[in-house]
């Protein structure tokens, strides 16, 4: 295991390789499909240089409840401009994203998997720091965390390798062995 403080240098995220096993410590800011609309639609400070997580935590008083990672697939279109606006370093999520953003992110970024299922596992490292646009609902609003040993592993990463997509074409080989 790696350990990573947050934000993440350039220099961090080219050292970085698919496959490497992380512990992530410092701020991370989440953002799902309605912040990522309101990112693009006004300037937000905060996500400057941010390590993004996909995730709709559930929080009750200051306590993290559960917090564990959403598909990041579907914000694949708003990503290549949020990664240019905001000099995003690293996003967090799960099943990782499209081509689109595996170009965006070669030479400036990473994509970290979090484990599906292990919500309240994820919410014992975190700590909150703050919540922005709350008028979005609790699994929408943009909530800042300071993690503390959060796994994670680099299946995407600023060199053009995805993890994803090479599972995808090994099993299209295979599957194609026994179709054919």
């Amino acid at each position: 295991m790696i350990s990573v403080n947050l934000p993440m240098s350039s220099q961090d995220v080219m050292k970085l390789r698919a496959g490497d096993r992380l512990l992530l410590n410092g701020r991370v800011l989440t953002a799902r499909d309605r912040a990522h609309r309101f990112l693009l639609e006004e300037f937000f400070e905060k996500m400057k240089e941010a390590t993004v997580y996909h995730c709709g935590p559930i929080i009750k008083g200051s306590d993290v409840i559960a917090a564990g990672p959403t598909t990041s697939m579907r914000m694949s279109p708003y990503t290549p401009e949020l990664i240019e606006r905001y000099g995003i370093r690293a996003i967090i999520g799960k099943g990782g994203m499209d081509d689109k953003v595996l170009k965006a992110i070669r030479g400036k970024a990473v994509y970290l998997s979090a484990i599906g299922g292990a919500a309240v596992t994820y919410a014992k490292s975190m700590m909150l720091r703050g919540v922005y646009k709350e008028e979005f609902g609790m699994p929408e609003a943009i909530w800042e965390f300071e993690v503390k040993d959060f796994p994670v592993i680099v299946t995407m990463d600023a060199h053009g390798r995805s993890l994803h997509r090479e599972v995808m074409e090994a099993s299209r080989a295979e599957m194609n062995k026994l179709l054919y």
